[in-house]
């Protein structure tokens, strides 16, 4: 049989969805940032912090007037960690301050609460401060219009604590790929549900909704469906509906009966193909109503690794995000292959940039893909190697 490079195929999926490269930028609230990418560079509006404010619990001071300690102060009330404007300090005096708090002008220095003793309205001071000690000075973080955040950038929680302190309540970030994902197969049964004979839990829906997050898309629509053309079909219509731009499928393209997706894409001009790679040989790709449909095998890795060869790279890219790139290792345990198949073997990095395979090259051995950190990738001429090769491997 004649089987497709992995690099034919990955042309022809590129070539699909080019169309969905091209993002358009919305503003988003910064409750629904987390994750998106950033499509400008960030200035902040304002000085970070805002104001003159204390690093501590304890009292604002003139350096001055502690020139020699112990020395007492007579102490003059207690600004909190609220609004408003303090009174100036006045010479020879102290004020007490929660960590936080807009500090006098006049005041250049905080003594923590550890360092003084107050007796009625006296606090008395045991070591002189340094003239800036505790005090935080307005825009010592940022002054107001400096570089926040790059563009591109994903935004992480601390990301978003920035933009928060700066004042931003929504920012500009990429448009999110919609995609819908499609798992096939009467066998397939809900997680948490009881199995009938015959029945197996579908993993492909899961892995690949998650899959689709991590990649910056946008989760547009999910289904699982039996092997009937017409329950197929819905899927689809509902997708588009959803708005999709891109739907994924699993099972249903192989060469046998009950072929769901073959059955209904085939007629309607799907390019239906068989990949010279392991796992993930059966491949398909085609257009519903103009919307892309890209179809992968129904086993578990064959699904995840197909995803992560042929859909995670336009994704990641069209959401500004870094590509995985290939790390050479060398190998701990000898190894052996397929002739005429570029095989991907699930494996585990090891110290010293060694890597050691984990498990076999079936599809369905979804355990030992969990177990696995790395997929060391096989050449396709490659049928026996030995301890020491270097291979080059993708973590995961």
């Amino acid at each position: 049989m004649l089987r497709t490079p992995v690099a034919a195929h990955t042309a022809r999926v590129r070539a699909l969805l080019s169309a969905v490269s091209q993002r358009t930028v919305e503003q988003v609230a910064l409750t629904r940032a987390l994750d998106r990418v950033l499509a400008h560079p960030v200035r902040t509006p304002i000085a970070l912090p805002p104001f003159r404010n204390s690093q501590m619990d304890g009292f604002a001071v003139r350096v001055t007037d502690l020139a020699r300690t112990p020395r007492s102060l007579p102490l003059r009330g207690e600004i909190p960690a609220a609004p408003g404007t303090p009174a100036p300090l006045d010479p020879g005096h102290a004020v007490r301050v929660m960590t936080g708090a807009p500090i006098p002008d006049d005041a250049d220095a905080v003594v923590p609460v550890e360092h003084a003793t107050v007796h009625d309205a006296t606090v008395t001071f045991t070591r002189k401060p340094d003239a800036g000690e505790f005090v935080r000075e307005a825009g010592s973080d940022l002054a107001a219009g400096d570089p926040l955040l790059p563009s591109g950038l994903r935004l992480a929680p601390r990301h978003l604590a920035a933009l928060a302190a700066a004042g931003l309540d929504s920012i500009p970030v990429r448009s999110q790929v919609r995609v819908a994902v499609i798992s096939t197969g009467s066998e397939l049964a809900t997680p948490g549900e009881p199995l009938a004979p015959g029945q197996i839990y579908d993993a492909n829906g899961p892995a690949l909704a998650a899959a689709v997050r991590s990649a910056g898309a946008f989760l547009a629509d999910e289904h699982r469906v039996v092997d009937d053309t017409a329950a197929f079909a819905r899927a689809l219509d509902a997708s588009y509906a959803a708005g999709a731009e891109i739907v994924l499928t699993s099972g249903g393209i192989s060469a046998g009966s009950y072929e769901v997706v073959r059955e209904f894409l085939e007629p309607l001009g799907a390019h239906i193909d068989t990949l010279a790679m392991q796992p993930g040989g059966p491949q398909a790709t085609a257009l519903y109503k103009d919307v892309p449909v890209v179809c992968f095998p129904g086993n578990p890795v064959s699904a995840q690794l197909s995803f992560m060869l042929f859909i995670e790279p336009i994704l990641r890219e069209t959401a500004g995000l870094p590509a995985r790139r290939p790390e050479p290792r060398t190998l701990a345990e000898p190894l052996t292959s397929v002739t005429g198949k570029r095989q991907f073997r699930r494996g585990v990095a090891l110290p010293e940039g060694r890597v050691a395979p984990l498990g076999g090259a079936s599809s369905h051995l979804v355990a030992a893909m969990a177990a696995s950190d790395v997929l060391i990738d096989v050449p396709i001429d490659a049928v026996t190697l030995d301890i020491g090769t270097r291979v080059e491997t993708w973590n995961l």
